[in-house]
């Protein structure tokens, strides 16, 4: 690309929500590839040819010929190929034309290949403007095997041409030639400052290449696409042509089949391309070049039309490069967003098709769910129905038998939620006129066309979840010019009560190209961690997409429970990763994040973050912070909100680092010291010395509640069970090699064995064959590991699940743990890890006499502190919040550590408190632990919802007095109470109030007090310190 720019780049290429161009000189982009060496090549060619025998001899000089002069290969190949590949491929073509020969055929087919470490060039036959469906498939395997794995480390470039054969005979075909080369970087490890020179990031072949108009346009992508999540989008109109160029900047490893993906979206619309080149850069840039032209002879829209729906469509296709309804795509029986939708309800449908039906309500209305037998019998069968009846396989086969009804509910979808309908009515876009010619059916009326065009119960359940779907869709960013993931805000009342009994208030579904995932709240202002999910192998993944959302509501529902202490309400987020991309949880986090944003901002930039359809009809704000995978990423996440504008960036996340004034729970070991209270409690109701109880652990010394534990406790602890497999010794694990792991954050698999008594044992995840001290082989140790919470090995005074997978002891082992040589495996159980018994398994445990908190009350630690860090991050201004919360230098400032002392003082307080109710209501009442602890969060989180609505709120003296003993000392010691309400928005503060008055209040005087009970607690705590 030569010549100057008429008009002066958009951000990417888009002005006004329409694309807008640059217009260049018609001169090549690159440098022409010049073998200088081509004839003395062709001479050894032929010598090579004559001395094999293949081709008789007096044709051979006419073979060369043909295929150095007619067929238009680009000098690239040949300056690339040695002689002796070369000759191989001319006779490979001379023995495709015999055998077309044979076959009456006149039209050549050609594939070639020559594959290497550092180089790869492929050869084929290939209709311009047409996908191919059978064949060799280079373009996939060149994602496959390059681009998709490239890294900065290790990258590829592409050079493909389309060869300009010479007229003559019809067996002269139509070539596309691909090039790929492993990048040598001028640096291949920049610094900051040399990542946005791309003289430094560059490959050195491609500087010696490229034009200098080139390499400016190629920068200035570049620099973009370090500035952004997405794409970066610019075209060119090429001067006295039709031709139109796009280059397109994304991050490496971002987009996987991309470049194939590509091809399939400018052939649907009657574009193919005469050169394409990927360049790969130092500093994690990718960028492809499109030199695309209108195919010959066809009734396609116009090239000066298309082309803008292609570049519009990109930002989609990267988002989803490749689904498994793409074969619909390729032969224009599906557009890109038809495509892309039905992929998306695919996923819809594989959670929440109502799979248990009539017969397991009535069922329900049968048994007794009180009686363990009822209830395991309907587990089992909730389990089995959801598992077999409506398998992925078996909804995407009913999907693909229709792909007319994924046209018909598409036009539903996007009549609803296409952006700018009224200006688009105006100056139509592509997208817009196709939705004009297609009938928009009413809900009503897509149902009956279901009916009628469906062949059975199934496959019309099927579609009716993409109605159920797109009734309730409130906002989306489907439409959005620029998005790295697609989300969907959802209105949650479609879920069965019976299955999900407590109500969400919000609800996003997330799809990536790596990813799928979820966020869920039970209330406007929530908090809760966003989890990365990885799956082992296969099977596991399948698990785990089947259980994805039940587990985020089941977390969500926890968390909403453990936030009964604080002002926000509990939500959580899923992040499953797709089974081949297990190592793109850094990737898929952005992205989640990213296309969440999307929803929560208003769009304010025309043509790349415009204002959205939305339903909600008020602004939303969501509060993340880590769990299992993205203690990591909070950093990130704060800093991209806040270059995003989000008003609410200081608050966006918690679990950030100190230098963005973070308290991170595992330095201060915040969950582990709410968790640590209960064993204590018991120890202390109980009279039990805590050096002499034995202890079983899972969650080992590389994790935050793991490590801590071992930190914090003083037991003796006899097995430990982590990602790395399970350490056991009888006489108790040496403490002072417990503690080396915890402070270096190490997994078991680096304990010195030599620290083992005669009877202790190790055995890692990947072993097999295993002899244990006492006789007994472990033929798997992957399978040891996963079940050694239920091994009478592992029996101890105390249980403390710190890590592991939700619902690992349920009603199907439990008896396990209860039926252990006459007695229970475990006197107590505290629960760190979230869900990791079922309530049945806990009601079942109590039952047979072991003592069990179960995790809404055991861990909320962590929460409470986050919450108070949020709180901090409200009541300062920017600058007071740099100097008191944000660690430089590693300076702690004063304010910071006396700050965090105090959060420790409020976690142990409250834990104490509950811990103190809950014992207190279960000698009373005899009623199970497991059920008074969602009691006592129930109780308090209605008095709380209760209280804000009521004239308590209004009585200012009251409100202060309240907020004075809510508020932590030392920010009303910094700041005052006046700037404090001045500061933190007036919801939060209400929360404050209710928060603080409910727990209180509860936890004295229980989950069902009497009618006199409140009016005594005010009396004695509030209006008679009023009267004084």
């Amino acid at each position: 690309m030569t010549g100057s720019t008429l008009a002066p780049p958009a951000a990417n290429g888009v002005t006004n929500g329409i694309a807008k161009s640059h217009t260049i000189e018609n001169v090549d982009g690159y440098n022409a590839n010049i073998f200088p060496g081509k004839n003395e090549q062709m001479v050894q060619v032929c010598q090579y040819l004559e001395k094999s025998g293949f081709i008789p001899q007096e044709l051979v000089q006419n073979e060369v010929s043909w295929f150095y002069g007619n067929l238009g290969i680009d000098d690239f190949y040949f300056s690339l190929e040695s002689v002796e590949t070369i000759a191989n491929h001319i006779m490979s073509l001379y023995g495709a034309k015999i055998l077309a020969y044979t076959k009456h055929e006149n039209v050549l087919a050609v594939n070639l290949e020559k594959e290497s470490e550092d180089s790869s060039v492929y050869i084929h036959s290939s209709e311009p403007g047409v996908s191919q469906l059978q064949g060799p498939q280079f373009e996939k395997r060149i994602d496959e095997q390059y681009l998709d794995q490239s890294s900065p480390s290790q990258a590829y470039r592409v050079e493909s041409f389309r060869s300009n054969p010479t007229a003559g005979s019809t067996m002269t075909p139509k070539l596309r030639c691909y090039f790929v080369t492993k990048c040598q970087f001028v640096n291949p490890t920049p610094t900051p400052e040399q990542e946005t020179d791309i003289t430094q990031v560059a490959d050195q072949n491609f500087l010696k290449k490229a034009t200098d108009f080139t390499l400016k346009i190629y920068e200035d992508v570049m620099r973009n696409v370090l500035q952004r999540t997405g794409p970066v989008i610019e075209m060119y109109e090429v001067k006295g042509t039709r031709e139109r160029r796009l280059v397109i900047g994304y991050r490496q490893g971002s987009a996987q089949g991309f470049f194939s993906a590509m091809s399939d979206l400018y052939h649907y619309y009657d574009l193919y391309s005469t050169r394409k080149y990927i360049e790969q850069f130092s500093n994690g840039v990718t960028i492809m070049g499109l030199y695309l032209n209108p195919v010959p002879n066809t009734k396609a829209i116009p090239i000066e039309h298309s082309i803008y729906q292609v570049m519009k469509e990109t930002s989609l296709l990267y988002c989803l490069p490749t689904t498994p309804l793409q074969e619909f795509f390729k032969t224009n029986k599906l557009s890109v967003q038809e495509t892309v939708y039905g992929y998306v309800c695919w996923i819809f449908a594989q959670h929440f098709l109502n799979r248990l039906g009539k017969e397991y309500l009535s069922l329900t209305t049968l048994l007794d769910k009180s009686n363990p037998m009822h209830e395991e019998v309907l587990t089992t069968m909730k389990k089995r129905l959801r598992q077999d009846t409506f398998t992925r396989e078996y909804i995407l086969d009913i999907i693909k038998r229709y792909p007319d009804l994924i046209k018909l509910l598409y036009a539903n979808f996007a009549s609803v939620h296409y952006v700018n309908q009224r200006e688009a009515s105006i100056n139509p876009t592509i997208s817009y006129q196709r939705l004009r010619t297609v009938e928009i059916l009413s809900p009503e009326e897509l149902v009956k066309k279901i009916k009628t065009t469906t062949s059975n119960a199934h496959e019309q359940m099927v579609f009716e979840s993409f109605l159920l779907f797109n009734k309730h869709v409130l906002k989306t960013n489907f439409y959005q010019t620029t998005k790295v993931a697609l989300s969907f805000r959802l209105d949650p009342s479609f879920l069965p009560e019976i299955e999900y009994p407590t109500k969400l208030y919000g609800m996003f579904l997330v799809v990536g190209s790596e990813f799928r995932g979820f966020h869920l709240r039970f209330r406007d202002v929530a908090r809760g961690g966003i989890r990365i999910i990885r799956s082992r192998n296969r099977e596991a993944y399948s698990i785990n997409q089947r259980t994805l959302f039940d587990e985020n509501y089941a977390l969500a529902n926890t968390q909403q429970r453990k936030n009964k202490d604080i002002p926000e309400g509990g939500s959580k987020g899923t992040i499953l990763l797709d089974i081949y991309q297990q190592d793109k949880a850094a990737v898929a986090f952005q992205k989640y994040v990213d296309s969440i944003l999307d929803l929560l901002i208003v769009g304010e930039t025309m043509g790349i973050k415009e204002p959205l359809v939305d339903l909600t009809g008020k602004p939303e704000i969501l509060f993340f912070g880590p769990d299992e995978g993205t203690a990591d990423y909070m950093d990130w996440a704060s800093q991209h909100a806040r270059k995003r504008n989000a008003s609410f960036w200081k608050a966006f996340t918690t679990g950030k680092s100190q230098s963005l004034g973070g308290i991170p729970h595992d330095t201060y070991g915040m969950t582990t010291r709410s968790v640590h209270q209960y064993v204590l409690g018991i120890y202390r109701q109980l009279g039990l010395n805590e050096e002499d109880c034995t202890k079983l652990q899972t969650g080992g010394p590389d994790g935050d509640l793991g490590s801590n534990e071992i930190k914090i406790s003083k037991d003796k602890t006899v097995a430990i069970v982590d990602g790395s497999g399970v350490l056991h010794d009888p006489q108790g694990i040496d403490r002072e090699e417990l503690s080396r792991l915890a402070n270096a954050r190490l997994m078991i698999n680096h304990f010195d064995t030599s620290k083992l008594s005669a009877n202790g044992f190790r055995v890692l995840v990947d072993e097999t064959n295993i002899t244990l001290p006492d006789g007994t082989v472990v033929d798997n140790g992957l399978q040891f590991r996963n079940t050694f919470h239920t091994n009478p090995l592992a029996s101890s005074t105390v249980f403390v699940p710190c890590g592991g997978r939700p619902e690992s002891v349920d009603l199907g082992n439990v008896n396990k743990l209860i039926d252990c040589g006459g007695a229970p495996m475990f006197k107590y159980i505290v629960e760190g890890a979230n869900l990791f018994f079922t309530q049945e398994a806990r009601l079942r445990l109590e039952r047979a006499g072991v003592v069990v908190f179960k995790d809404a009350s055991a861990n909320k630690g962590g929460v409470t502190s986050s919450s108070l860090e949020v709180l901090a991050a409200l009541a300062f201004n920017d600058s007071e919040f740099t100097e008191h919360m944000c660690v430089k230098d590693d300076q702690v400032p004063e304010f910071y550590q006396e700050y965090v002392k105090e959060v420790q003082q409020i976690i142990e307080r409250n834990a104490a408190m509950e811990f103190e109710a809950l014992w207190r209501e279960h000698k009373k009442s005899g009623v199970p632990i497991s059920i008074l602890s969602d009691d006592l969060s129930t109780a308090i989180v209605n008095l709380n919802e209760q209280l804000q609505n009521t004239g308590l709120w209004d009585n200012v003296k009251l409100r202060h007095q309240v907020l004075r003993s809510a508020f932590p000392k030392l920010l009303l010691g910094k700041l005052g109470l006046d700037t404090l309400l001045a500061r933190v928005p007036e919801s939060y503060v209400k929360a404050i109030f209710g928060a603080s008055l409910a727990s209180q209040f509860v936890y004295k005087y229980g989950p069902h007090p009497d009618h006199f009970a409140f009016f005594e607690f005010m009396r004695e705590n509030y209006y008679s310190k009023d009267q004084q």
